[in-house]
């Protein structure tokens, strides 16, 4: 692994995500190309996106690239925001009986008028990538092997990295995540308990969440409000995870321009965190690098075929 303690000088503390998730697809590349060769057989994922939006649109193409470039195959499959939910489900249904397609991600949000909890429950879960059926979410609460939701399993892993950099482990510490939601919130306190931490999830309407994040030796911060978390909330030697990614516009000499924060004050809480994510390129290349590991680990399971080392 490389990430936080291969880290340059003039980076501090702060956590190389990027660097990390690069390292992950190497990893990758090599265990789908040992499993071509043992096998005969391509990992598939097929990313299915309604609508144009324009967010959407550029991460679609960027998870596409990336599971070439590791050796797996890759369908896109664009429908117009016209498209009927019915006509959706019918569409998924087709991807779970095709035995040549071993991962299916539904690209959210979705129109307006579709049903996202409907939609997700249609996917058969070992074919859920993204690990949001609540399937998956019933084994990783019960301490199943399911496929467990990116974003908090690459959290999980620069945590887990970051630790063994300073020779430290995550097990009894006290970790707070700012942030309830099915898709990062509760799964990663599931993952932190695994680890042996003591969890508390906090969400906007915690009392005194400021001294409750000011406790934590591990912050996760989920919210979705650019730096929410200010930066005298986070403790001494803290580990620091901003899962955020919120555009903001910016004064500049050439007018306002957008820039991308966390939901934490980076700079306000890098003087106090011993290790930090930042944003950009920080939890954000995790997210897609746990999707092509999930594919592969879908994959796997599907054809009883051992899952490899790390997946």
């Amino acid at each position: 692994m490389i990430a936080f303690h291969q880290k340059t000088a003039d980076r501090g503390n702060i956590i190389d995500g990027a660097g990390y998730a690069a390292a992950l697809r190497e990893r990758l590349a090599v265990h789908v190309a040992n499993l071509k060769a043992a096998h005969g057989l391509t990992p598939c994922l097929v990313v299915v996106i309604v609508g144009d939006d324009p967010a959407s649109q550029v991460y679609v193409k960027s998870k596409g690239e990336m599971t070439m470039a590791i050796g797996m195959e890759s369908r896109t499959i664009r429908l117009p925001d016209t498209t009927s939910e019915e006509e959706l489900l019918r569409l998924i249904d087709e991807l779970n009986r095709d035995n040549g397609v071993n991962g299916i991600l539904v690209q959210l949000p979705l129109p307006k008028h579709m049903s996202s909890l409907k939609v997700i429950d249609a996917i058969n879960p070992d074919k859920d990538v993204d690990g949001f059926h609540v399937s998956n979410a019933g084994k990783l609460a019960v301490g199943l092997d399911g496929i467990v939701p990116c974003t908090p399993l690459g959290s999980l892993m620069l945590l887990k990295d970051a630790a063994k950099a300073h020779g430290d482990t995550l097990a009894g510490k006290n970790a707070v995540i700012v942030g309830r939601s099915n898709i990062v919130g509760k799964p990663m306190a599931q993952l932190l308990l695994a680890e042996d931490c003591t969890v508390t999830i906090a969400h906007s309407k915690t009392r005194d969440l400021a001294e409750v994040c000011r406790a934590a030796e591990i912050l996760v911060a989920a919210v979705g409000r650019p730096r929410f978390i200010a930066g005298d909330w986070v403790k001494d030697g803290a580990y620091v995870i901003d899962v955020g990614i919120n555009r903001i516009e910016v004064a500049t000499p050439d007018g306002p321009k957008g820039k991308l924060v966390g939901d934490v004050d980076f700079d306000g809480a890098k003087v106090h965190a011993l290790a930090i994510t930042p944003v950009p390129k920080g939890v954000g290349p995790m997210t897609i690098a746990c999707l092509l590991n999930n594919t592969i680990k879908a994959f796997c399971l599907q054809n009883h075929f051992p899952i490899p080392d790390g997946v």
